[in-house]
C-alpha cells in the first residue's frame, strides 16, 4: 500500500493502483477499533492452528508437552497445595512434575477446576494419564485461547497506547501494521497454539512491564515483570535489562536510595504475594526451587541454535567438563555477554535503550545460558517485535531464522502445514504492498550485502526441501539438524553483535524526559 494526499486523509492504493477503502477504514476508525479487528482476526488464525496435532499426540507412555500440561492440573486440583512440588505416591515428579514457579501452578489450578467442571474425567486423579479424549482437547485448547485473550492481547493494546500515544492520521497504518506484527507472531502461534505451552501469560506479562517503563510507571512494571518471572523462569532473560534501567533511572533522581528502596519493596512484596503458601519453612521453598533448576539434564539436550550445542560438533563439552564446570562457564559468558548493554542503559538510561537492552540481555541468555530449548527463542523474539517499526529488516531476518530453529520441533509435532501458513502469512503481512518498513540503509543489510541476503534466502528455502524430503546418511542421522542449528546460530549471532552496537551508538540523552518523543 502507498499513501497518498494531504495530511488531513490518507488515500491508501495497492500495488496495482487500487484504492484500498477497507485499510483506510480500519486505520481511521483509531487505534481501539483496528486493534479490535486484527485481534479478531489472531484469534481465528490460533484457532486454526489448534485442529492440528501438539506435542506428544498419541505417542504413549508420556506423550508430552500437552499431558505435562493437562498432567499439572490434575495434580493442583487433587492434590493440597504443600504437595504439588513434593515427590510422593500421588505426585510421581519422573511422570512430568511441575518445574515451573508457583503462578503456573495456580494457572494450572485454575484452569483444572474449569476441566474438572466440564469433564471431570480429564483431570481425575491417575486415571486420566495420557487422556486424549475431543472434548478434553477441546477443553484443553481453549484454555490457551482464553489466557490469550485475558494477557497477552490487553498487554499488547496497553505497549500499543503507551508507545503512539496520539498518533498522526500519516502513523495510523503504521500502527495497524505494528499491532499485526504483535498478534501474529508465527513463532508464538505454533508453539502455543500447535505445540500446546502457555507462553502468552509470561510474555504477556512481560508486554505489560516493558509499557509501564516506557510510561514511567516505574512500580507497575515491577510488579508485572515479577508476575512474569513467577510464571516462567526463562522470564529472566530479561532481568539484566530491567535491573539496569531501572537502576540507572534511580542514580539520577534526587534520592536515588529511596528510589531503589521503593522498587526493592515491590519486587519483595510480590514474590511474598505468589510464594506465600510455600513461606512457611526452608524446606518448602527449597522443594520448589530444586524443581526450577534442571542441572542434571546437562548444558543442552536438543539440536537447539546456541552456542554450546553449536560448538558441540567440535568441542564436545559433556566429555570435557563436569557439569558443574560448565555451569559454571555458562554463567560467566552470559553475565559477560550482557555487560555491554547494562552498563550502556546504567550510564544513559532511555526507552529505545531499554528496548535494545531486552533483545540484547534475552539473546546473550538464549545463547549462552545453561539447558536452553527450542522454545526459548520467543523471549529475544520479543524485545524483536516490540522494535519492529525501528529495526525491521532485522525483526523480519530474525524471525525468519527464529522459525527455521523450531522447524525439527514442529516437524516432530506434524505441524508443517500451520508453519508454512504462517510463514507465508508473516511475509505477506510483512511485504504488503507500499509498506515501507524495510530501509535499504539498513545497518546488518548493508553488512551482509544484498548479493548475500538474497543467498542466505535460497539456502533458508532450501533447507526446508532437504529436511522435507532426503533422509540424512545412516551414519550421521542428525546431519540435517545441526546444519539448521549452525546455519540459525550464525544469524542470531550476526543479530545480537548488530544490536548491542546499535544500543551502544544511540543519541545519549541529558535528560529522561527527552524519552518523551519515543512514547
Amino acid at each position: 500500500m502507498k499513501g497518498k494526499g494531504t495530511s488531513d486523509t490518507v488515500s491508501v492504493v495497492d500495488g496495482d493502483g487500487n484504492q484500498c477503502c477497507w485499510w483506510w477504514w480500519l486505520v481511521h476508525k483509531g487505534t481501539t477499533t483496528t486493534f479490535l479487528i486484527v485481534g479478531l482476526f489472531a484469534l481465528l488464525v490460533r484457532a486454526a492452528v489448534s485442529l492440528h496435532p501438539y506435542s506428544g499426540f498419541a505417542n504413549p507412555p508420556k506423550f508430552g508437552d500437552y499431558e505435562a500440561q493437562r498432567h499439572w492440573m490434575e495434580i493442583t486440583i487433587n492434590l493440597p497445595i504443600q504437595e504439588w512440588y513434593r515427590n510422593s505416591t500421588s505426585n510421581d515428579l519422573s511422570y512430568w512434575g511441575l518445574d515451573y514457579p508457583p503462578l503456573t501452578a495456580y494457572q494450572s489450578f485454575i484452569h483444572g477446576l474449569f476441566l474438572r467442571f466440564v469433564h471431570p474425567e480429564s483431570v481425575s486423579l491417575f486415571t486420566s494419564r495420557g487422556h486424549e479424549s475431543y472434548l478434553g482437547k477441546l477443553l484443553m485448547r481453549w484454555t490457551v485461547l482464553s489466557s490469550d485473550l485475558l494477557i497477552l492481547f490487553p498487554a499488547v493494546l496497553y505497549f500499543v497506547i503507551v508507545r503512539y500515544g496520539q498518533p498522526s492520521r500519516s502513523r495510523k497504518s503504521d500502527i495497524g501494521w505494528h499491532i499485526a506484527m504483535l498478534l501474529l507472531n508465527p513463532c508464538l502461534i505454533l508453539i502455543d497454539h500447535g505445540h500446546f505451552q502457555y507462553n502468552c501469560i509470561s510474555l504477556g506479562f512481560t508486554i505489560g512491564a516493558v509499557a509501564g517503563v516506557l510510561s514511567g510507571k516505574d512500580l507497575v512494571a515491577c510488579v508485572l515483570y515479577c508476575l512474569a518471572l513467577n510464571h516462567k523462569q526463562m522470564s529472566a532473560y530479561f532481568a539484566p535489562a530491567f535491573f539496569s534501567h531501572l537502576l540507572g533511572k534511580c542514580l539520577r533522581r534526587k534520592h536515588p536510595l529511596l528510589e531503589v528502596s521503593k522498587l526493592g519493596f515491590y519486587v519483595l512484596g510480590t514474590f511474598a504475594a505468589v510464594w506465600w503458601p510455600y513461606l512457611y519453612s526452608k524446606d518448602s521453598i527449597l522443594e520448589v526451587l530444586s524443581r526450577l533448576a534442571p542441572f542434571e539434564r546437562g548444558i543442552f539436550e536438543d539440536y537447539v541454535a546456541n552456542f554450546w550445542c553449536a560448538s558441540s560438533i567440535i568441542i564436545k563439552w559433556k566429555r570435557l567438563f563436569t557439569p558443574e564446570s560448565l555451569r559454571l562457564l555458562s554463567l560467566i559468558a552470559t553475565v559477560i555477554t550482557c555487560l555491554p548493554s547494562m552498563i550502556q542503559q546504567i550510564k544513559s538510561p532511555s526507552n529505545r535503550g531499554f528496548l535494545y537492552g531486552l533483545l540484547n540481555c534475552s539473546f546473550a541468555f538464549y545463547l549462552f545460558s545453561f539447558q536452553v530449548h527450542e522454545k526459548s527463542i520467543l523471549l529475544p523474539l520479543l524485545p524483536a517485535s516490540l522494535l519492529a517499526m525501528e529495526e525491521p529488516f532485522i525483526f523480519k531476518w530474525f524471525m525468519q531464522f527464529a522459525m527455521l530453529s523450531m522447524f525439527p520441533l514442529i516437524c516432530r509435532d506434524g505441524l508443517v502445514v500451520p508453519y508454512f501458513a504462517l510463514l507465508a502469512l508473516f511475509i505477506l503481512i510483512f511485504d504488503a504492498p507500499g509498506q515501507q518498513r524495510v530501509k535499504e540503509g539498513n545497518y546488518l543489510y548493508n553488512y551482509l550485502g544484498a548479493t548475500t541476503v538474497r543467498l542466505v534466502l535460497f539456502c533458508y528455502f532450501i533447507l526446508h526441501i532437504v529436511y522435507l524430503t532426503m533422509n540424512p546418511p545412516e551414519k550421521y542421522p542428525f546431519l540435517f539438524e545441526a546444519i539448521i542449528m549452525n546455519v540459525c546460530f550464525s544469524q542470531f549471532v550476526l543479530v545480537t553483535l548488530g544490536c548491542n552496537i546499535k544500543q551502544w551508538v544511540l543519541n545519549k540523552p541529558t535528560k529522561l524526559e527527552v524519552d518523551k518523543k519515543f512514547i
